[in-house]
């Protein structure tokens, strides 16, 4: 009996510290992969066209995400695939670019690179940097949970507007999940 709760015991332990492991290795793969896309970014204000952050990268950077208030400085990734959001925030294709007149969306992972909007309030302020390096402010006006199967924070608008989509609720264990939590930002004329 003593032989079987240390054996439980070793196996707890071995689960806990491989669990532990996992969300460290996610967490420092994020940051990492911010570090390499910040470059490439640096390359797209330089001139350079299509930099990619690695050489089989099949994402490049669109667009720069400043969030003073929180302490936020993102690059934008092209694309919104699962491959593409686990180094950044993606830039769902068919909405206009951020920093553009239009809708741009932007989706990202709630615990890692989008997990600030669980604190944006309306009137917090953002900024955009477009490729050309020219900046565009916006203001969160609204901050809402919906179904993941209502698309109307994706509708085209004839607005300047930001819109941030992250999986809700921010704590869950579970990946993925029924609820969306949306913030929108429209821009402010300079």
């Amino acid at each position: 009996m003593i032989q079987f709760r240390r054996l439980a015991l070793c196996v707890l332990l071995v689960f806990g510290v491989w669990q532990g492991a996992l969300g460290l290795y996610i967490e420092a793969k994020a940051r990492l992969a911010q570090v390499l896309v910040q470059r490439a970014w640096n390359a797209t204000l330089a001139g350079a066209s299509r930099a990619r952050p690695w050489p089989w990268a099949d994402t490049e950077p669109v667009a720069r995400l400043i969030v003073p208030g929180e302490d936020v400085d993102l690059v934008i990734l092209a694309g919104a695939s699962g491959r593409t959001l686990a180094f950044g925030p993606g830039h769902l294709t068919g909405t206009t670019l951020p920093g553009e007149e239009g809708n741009a969306v932007v989706s990202g992972h709630r615990d890692t690179h989008f997990s600030f909007l669980a604190h944006l309030e309306p009137g917090d302020e953002l900024a955009v940097e477009r490729r050309d390096g020219k900046w565009r402010r916006y203001v969160v006006t609204e901050t809402e949970v919906v179904d993941r199967s209502d698309v109307q924070a994706l509708r085209r608008t004839p607005d300047t507007r930001l819109t941030l989509v992250t999986c809700y609720p921010f704590a869950s264990l579970r990946p993925g999940g029924p609820l969306r939590y949306v913030v929108t930002a429209l821009g402010v004329r300079s």
